[in-house]
C-alpha cells in the first residue's frame, strides 16, 4: 500500500446507519490489506499490540473499530506511517456526525411532542435495530461491565482499551471498596469507546443493563 487514504467515509446531507456500518467495514479491510502486506497473521499483529486475536479480528470485520489507541499501535506495527490512523479518524469523525444528526432529530421531535423527561440514557432509531446514541451520565462498575460484555471483550483487552490495570475494571465491577470510581479521563474514554460501538454492540449494552440478574 502507497499510504494514500482517499477518504469515501464522508457523505453529503443526512448520513445512514449503513453508511456508518460500511464505513466500519472499511477501516477493517485496510487493515487487513495492511497487516497482510507486511505479512502478519492476526495472532502476530494482536500480540504485538498486545491484544488479543479476537481483538483484531472483530476490528477487521467492522465489528469493534475500538478506541483509537488500538488504531495508533496497529498503525506503527504494519507501518503504515499514519494512513490507517488517519483512517481511523475520518470513520470516528463520520460516527460523530451521524450521531449528531440523530441528536439533532431527537431534539427535534422532543420539542414537537413536548414533553418526555430522560433518564439516563437517550436513544435516536439508526433504521435497522433501533439503536442509536447512548449517553451515560456517570459511569459506575454496571455500566463498565455491561460496555465490556457487549464488545464482548476481555477484562484485560478491555483495560487496556481504557490505559487502566486489569485489576482496576475489575474492581469497578465488583464493587471493591479500595478501587476508585473511573476518573474524569477515564470515563471520557469509556463515552467514546460507547460512541464508537456498533449498533449491534448499543443493543447488547442496553439489554445487559435491563436485565434483572446482572448482579456485580
Amino acid at each position: 500500500m502507497d499510504g494514500r487514504y482517499s477518504s469515501g467515509l464522508r457523505f453529503p446531507g443526512l448520513i445512514t446507519g449503513q453508511q456508518v456500518a460500511e464505513a466500519r467495514r472499511d477501516l477493517g479491510r485496510r487493515l487487513a490489506a495492511w497487516r497482510a502486506e507486511r505479512g502478519l497473521t492476526q495472532m502476530q499483529l494482536a500480540k504485538s499490540i498486545c491484544y488479543s486475536r479476537s481483538s483484531v479480528a472483530n476490528a477487521e470485520i467492522g465489528r469493534d473499530t475500538s478506541v483509537r489507541r488500538f488504531w495508533q499501535d496497529a498503525d506503527r506495527a504494519v507501518d503504515a506511517r499514519g494512513a490507517l490512523l488517519a483512517a481511523f479518524d475520518q470513520m470516528a469523525a463520520l460516527v460523530r456526525d451521524f450521531h449528531t444528526q440523530r441528536a439533532q432529530a431527537r431534539d427535534e421531535e422532543r420539542q414537537r411532542r413536548a414533553g418526555r423527561t430522560a433518564i439516563r440514557a437517550t436513544q435516536a432509531a439508526t433504521g435497522d435495530c433501533g439503536c442509536g446514541m447512548v449517553v451515560v451520565g456517570r459511569w459506575t462498575g454496571q455500566e463498565t461491565r455491561a460496555l465490556r460484555e457487549a464488545l464482548r471483550m476481555t477484562v484485560h483487552d478491555f483495560a487496556r482499551h481504557l490505559e487502566v490495570e486489569p485489576a482496576t475494571v475489575s474492581g469497578w465491577e465488583h464493587r471493591h471498596t479500595s478501587t476508585p470510581p473511573p476518573a474524569m479521563a477515564t470515563q471520557a474514554a469509556l463515552d467514546e469507546t460507547l460512541t464508537l460501538a456498533d449498533s449491534n454492540a448499543i443493543a447488547r449494552f442496553l439489554l445487559i443493563l435491563d436485565t434483572p440478574d446482572h448482579h456485580m
